[in-house]
Parts: structure tokens; C-alpha cells; sequence
């Protein structure tokens, strides 16, 4: 702004005022009573034409005040979106895990369907107050010597009838006692459809050929053995009853002509089985 237009900006007031002063007061010299008496007041006031400075600084106070706000907004937004998002990623975990479960627990009741044919009874008195009235084995075992025997109707391989028995706590029969074999042979009698019927044990030489060992891993004992007439052989030749095996025969099935019946077969040959598992305490 020139120098001109500075002076016309600011103004300078000159004003003049009279005071006359009152008559009698002669004590002080002084003018005379009727003079007037005058006051100059200077009033200066600077003001540029056309300011708008206070104008300008409210919008940008309203301006800062709009930006703060929007950031604020900003960041509570994506604070939600965040949120949201790990809440549905959680939700989702959940869900398959969930899915998960159920269809395990639908696979294991499946199974349980299948795999367990005999009725579980409930659990017997303690042996202090234990009556004669008390099951010591399950619908479709048969109790001997503190022992309980299943007699399979199911014909099925060497692995099969022993995964079978497992399916019921308990294994292929291990004999351990001349008794034991009688008893088996008296049983059998009655579960046998033909005279050519067999039955598997759990004896079997499948690790090494000759070294009997009975599902328990106890070696056969020689002096306690049921083994009918030239058997076991280790048939690998054909045979006019059964298909011929090449791997020979590993695995013992019994009969019923008399206390010897024990004979080797092919561990993929077709017979019922005997399971066997400990009474109920």
C-alpha cells in the first residue's frame, strides 16, 4: 500500500472542547471568567479498507475443525471393518471345526454299528457280594476256566477273523492246556454246518517259517501241541479241496475228529474263527 493511500487509511479526529469556567473562583490566576478555555483530543485509529481478517481465520478454524472430524470418522470406520472381519474369520473357524466334530462322532457311531455285534452287559456286582445270578460273559460268549469264547458263523481270512475279535476286546484263542483243546472240540461239534468245517486259532509262523508263535507272542510250546497226523506240512502244491497259495500255509485252523486237529493252511483261506477274551472281574 503507497504512502497516500496509507494516510487515507488512517484517520486522525481532532476534536476541540470548550469548558468555560465558573465566576467567583478569583484565588488562582487565571483567564478571565467569560474566557473559554480548550481541549485538544486526538483520536487515531488505523483500519485498513476492506479487511477481512477475522473472516479468514474462522474458516480456517471451521476447515481444521471439518478435517479433524473426517479423520476421526476415518479411523472408527476402518477400526469396524477391521473388527468385523476377524469376527467373521472367527465365525468361520468355528463353524468347521464344529462340522468337523459332528462328522467324526457320525463316523465313530457308524463304526461302533458295525464293528460290535454283542449286546455289553452292565458292569457285575463287586466279587464280595458277587452272586451266581451275575453274567461273567456277554450275550453270545461262552464261559471256561475264567475265560469267555466266541464261535464266529462268519467264514473270512486268518486277518480278518483275528481284526474281528479284536473289534470285541478280545483275539484269536491261544490254547495253553489239554482241557482247553478238549473243550474247544466239544464245542465245536455242535457249531459246524459240515464235517469238512475249520476253525481258526491264533497260532501262526507268518514272521518266520517253523517258529509258531500265538498272537500273545508266546512261542508254541512242542510238549503241548494238537497237531494232526504229517502235519504241519507247508502245503505250496495244488490242492483238490482248496485253491493252491504260493506262499505256502502259515496260519493254523482246528477240526473236530479228535484231540489232535490242528493243521497249517493258506492264511487267505475262508474258515470261522474262535475269539477269546478274559471274564468279568
Amino acid at each position: 500500500m503507497v504512502p497516500q493511500q496509507r494516510k487515507m487509511a488512517e484517520t486522525e479526529v481532532l476534536y476541540n472542547i470548550k469548558f468555560k469556567r465558573a465566576r467567583g473562583n478569583t484565588d488562582v490566576a487565571t483567564p478571565s471568567a467569560d474566557e473559554p478555555t480548550y481541549c485538544n483530543v486526538h483520536y487515531s485509529k488505523a483500519q485498513r479498507p476492506g479487511s477481512k481478517q477475522p473472516a479468514a481465520s474462522n474458516r480456517r478454524s471451521g476447515v481444521t475443525s471439518e478435517r479433524v472430524a473426517l479423520l476421526v470418522l476415518s479411523v472408527l470406520l476402518a477400526a469396524a471393518v477391521t473388527a468385523l472381519g476377524v469376527t467373521l474369520y472367527e465365525n468361520t473357524q468355528t463353524m468347521k471345526s464344529l462340522q468337523k466334530l459332528q462328522d467324526e462322532a457320525k463316523n465313530l457311531t457308524e463304526i461302533l454299528s458295525k464293528t460290535e455285534p454283542c449286546k455289553v452287559e452292565q458292569p457285575c456286582k463287586p466279587p464280595s457280594v458277587r452272586d451266581e445270578a451275575c453274567p461273567r460273559c456277554e450275550d453270545g460268549w461262552e464261559p471256561h476256566g475264567g475265560k469267555c469264547y466266541f464261535f464266529s458263523s462268519v467264514t473270512s481270512s486268518w486277518d480278518q477273523g483275528r481284526r474281528q475279535c479284536i473289534l470285541m476286546r478280545g483275539d484269536l484263542v491261544v490254547i495253553n492246556n489239554r482241557e482247553e483243546q478238549r473243550f474247544l472240540v466239544s464245542r465245536l461239534r455242535g457249531k459246524m454246518d459240515t464235517l469238512e468245517d475249520r476253525f481258526w486259532i491264533g497260532l501262526t509262523d507268518s514272521k518266520k517259517e517253523g517258529e509258531w508263535l500265538w498272537v500273545d507272542d508266546t512261542r508254541l510250546d512242542t510238549s503241548l501241541t494238537f497237531w494232526r497226523l504229517k502235519e504241519p506240512d507247508d502245503w505250496k502244491g495244488p490242492n483238490p479241496d482248496e485253491e493252491a497259495y504260493p506262499d505256502g500255509e502259515d496260519c493254523v485252523r482246528m477240526g473236530v475228529e479228535d484231540l489232535k486237529s490242528w493243521s497249517d493252511g493258506s492264511c487267505e483261506s475262508h474258515h470261522k474263527s474262535i475269539c477269546e477274551k478274559p471274564e468279568k472281574a
